[in-house]
């Protein structure tokens, strides 16, 4: 299959790469340093490439806020028949462009980052397909995604986006409000060291990545729900309830089982 990849930054580049052992595969990225390495596809000039290369699939790798434009410029050099693809981990007005064009289309969201997962061992991580996305598409990444042993779930966009409130929100929130606390005179522990070594993995992602997902319409009742629990803590520490505490741990350990 000839396929597209918009993007060559962590994701677009790892997925070249996967892709390009039995597909073939051109790349386009306005950074023009990330294509230098890339030796495994062919390279384009720019979006107008795309008509002579008549890609059957287009994946869209680009930051965030520059999918949709991304998908616009391209739309006018693709064949009919291709599909359109992103694996955006926050949809935004993603889905509001599917439905107003013609071009079948298929959304994933891969739960993992190339740059932190163990990308030799990927059995461990899940990705998300989207139950909106056109048969051939979603089979397309099902076999791929299955091909190197992922755990698939498949969500509407709307499902999705209630998902990736818990799923990143909550553990971003959570993060953010650890590196707020920060005080760089205290002497770190191992525990201490694993936050930090998170809290500065979370805080290496784009601004408008980090953004968009806390401002998920689903985002603010995970919020508070942390704020709610905190505030329960606060209470059993400002008692010193022993009992209490003992019941509160108990919880946690249950939930995390």
């Amino acid at each position: 299959m000839r396929i597209a990849v918009l993007g060559a930054g962590h994701m677009g580049s790892w997925l070249i790469k996967e892709l390009s052992r039995d597909h073939e595969i051109c790349v386009y990225d306005l950074n023009r340093s990330r294509l230098e390495k890339i030796n495994v596809a062919y390279i384009l000039t720019g979006y107008p490439d795309l008509r002579r290369f008549k890609p059957e699939f287009l994946i869209n790798a680009v930051s965030l806020q520059n999918t949709v434009e991304a998908f616009e410029k391209a739309s006018n050099f693709l064949p009919r028949n291709c599909i359109l693809s992103d694996v955006a981990s926050v949809k935004g007005d993603i889905p509001s462009y599917y439905r107003k064009n013609d071009f079948r289309f298929a959304s994933v969201h891969p739960m993992f980052g190339p740059t932190f997962a163990n990308i030799k061992h990927l059995n461990q991580e899940n990705v998300i397909i989207i139950k909106e996305s056109c048969q051939e598409g979603a089979q397309f990444f099902k076999d791929f995604f299955n091909g190197l042993k992922l755990n698939l779930f498949e969500y509407t966009f709307d499902e999705h986006d209630q998902i990736i409130a818990y799923s990143l929100t909550l553990p971003f929130v959570s993060t953010m409000v650890f590196a707020a606390c920060m005080n760089i005179s205290a002497v770190p522990g191992s525990t201490f060291k694993k936050h930090w070594k998170i809290a500065k993995g979370l805080l290496s992602e784009d601004d408008y990545l980090l953004a968009s997902i806390l401002f998920n319409r689903f985002s603010l009742s995970q919020l508070e729900k942390v704020t709610s629990k905190l505030e329960f803590l606060k209470h059993i520490i400002k008692g010193k309830d022993m009992e209490e505490a003992q019941k509160f741990f108990n919880r946690l350990r249950k939930n995390i089982q």
